[in-house]
């Protein structure tokens, strides 16, 4: 089959290859439509690696996506051909003590599209387990399916938060995965969300998702902006979504006291943590990676209206584009939040 393969660092290619994928009895067929182009997908074409997971051999990109179930098993309930789904990227062990305990995610023998060297999505069929494919409501188009993935970051991250109605919280970073978790943090409860970044264009969009506060740190300070919208007690949630060091060495100052603070961007290197300006406000500190037991939550969300991505998603790429739209995310302009790539039905 023709797929987005890339071949190393800085060099991707449209070429057929070989991709031998056996029907269980459990799994299904789908013929994909959408594929989102994350960060991550980008990183590896970027450098080759991310952390300990390098890129040794050629291999096919893309793991935000939906499609159409073309085939399914023969033990398969619940979904059937032609339903319209999304579906989880990451399988774990289902033997596992993680797995057995609920979270998944930490999974060390899970198995991720698009991570070396599992083959991702962006090519025109994959086999995929029942139990991690979901269908979509009529009213979610393939493209809003495709961003069930990385929305399913932010609402793990709002879980781990605990949100209170009625909380005010803080996003450090307007990418697609800050904007997902603003999303997120309104959905959950939040009376209104301060997000804040140095591209406006980026800031000008999120003030038109709800009760957003935007603040363009190159202009004005954060904590103040925060201390004077609760009259100086601080921000009840802390989401830092950037992966900044700078920033996320900050994310106790506008913290109010016994607050939560979110890791769920990832620092490139570590970050000066001052334990010290945690310990004095006794705040709460929680990690995210990826998410578990979240997709039928973001899906009943986006199907009820509740939750709207369609304004993230800025940029749309034909399949035979593939190479020019990672080019087009390497360099992403101020502007754009979330590229997506469409395959030929």
């Amino acid at each position: 089959m023709e797929a987005l393969v890339l071949e190393k660092a800085h060099e991707l290619s449209l070429r057929d290859i070989q991709i031998p994928e056996t029907l269980g009895p459990h799994d299904v067929r789908i013929a994909l439509h959408t594929v989102g182009v994350c960060g991550s997908d980008v990183h590896y074409y970027d450098t080759g690696a991310i952390g300990q997971f390098v890129v040794r051999e050629p291999m096919v990109l893309g793991h935000e996506a939906a499609g159409t179930i073309i085939e399914v098993g023969s033990d398969v309930q619940g979904l059937k051909v032609g339903d319209r789904v999304c579906m989880e990227p990451g399988i774990p062990d289902p033997n596992s003590k993680a797995t057995r305990l609920g979270i998944y995610n930490l999974d060390p023998a899970v198995r991720f599209w698009a991570t070396p060297p599992v083959h991702g999505v962006l090519r025109p069929t994959v086999v995929h387990p029942a139990a991690f494919t979901f269908k979509l409501p009529d009213n979610v188009s393939f493209a809003e399916g495709a961003m069930v993935e990385p929305l399913a970051v932010g609402m793990h991250g709002a879980n781990k938060a605990q949100i209170k109605p009625g909380d005010l919280a803080v996003v450090i970073g307007a990418g697609p995965i800050g904007m997902v978790t603003l999303l997120s943090a309104l959905a959950g409860g939040c009376s209104r969300v301060v997000i804040a970044d140095v591209q406006q264009p980026k800031l000008d969009l999120a003030a038109t998702l709800g009760p957003v506060t935007p603040v363009n740190v190159a202009q004005e300070n954060l904590t103040d902006v925060v201390m004077k919208l609760t009259d100086g007690w601080g921000a009840d949630i802390v989401f830092e979504a950037s992966g900044n060091a700078k920033a996320a060495a900050g994310v106790f100052e506008p913290l109010c006291p016994a607050g939560r603070v979110v890791f769920i961007g990832i620092p490139g290197q570590p970050i000066a943590f001052d334990v010290s300006a945690a310990q004095v406000k006794e705040a709460r500190i929680e990690n995210v990676f990826r998410y578990a037991h979240v997709y039928p939550r973001a899906i009943a969300l986006m199907g009820s209206g509740l939750l709207d991505v369609k304004p993230l998603i800025t940029n749309t790429f034909g399949f035979e584009d593939s190479i020019a739209a990672f080019d087009f995310a390497l360099h992403m302009p101020p502007d754009s939040v979330k590229v997506q790539i469409t395959l030929p039905q």
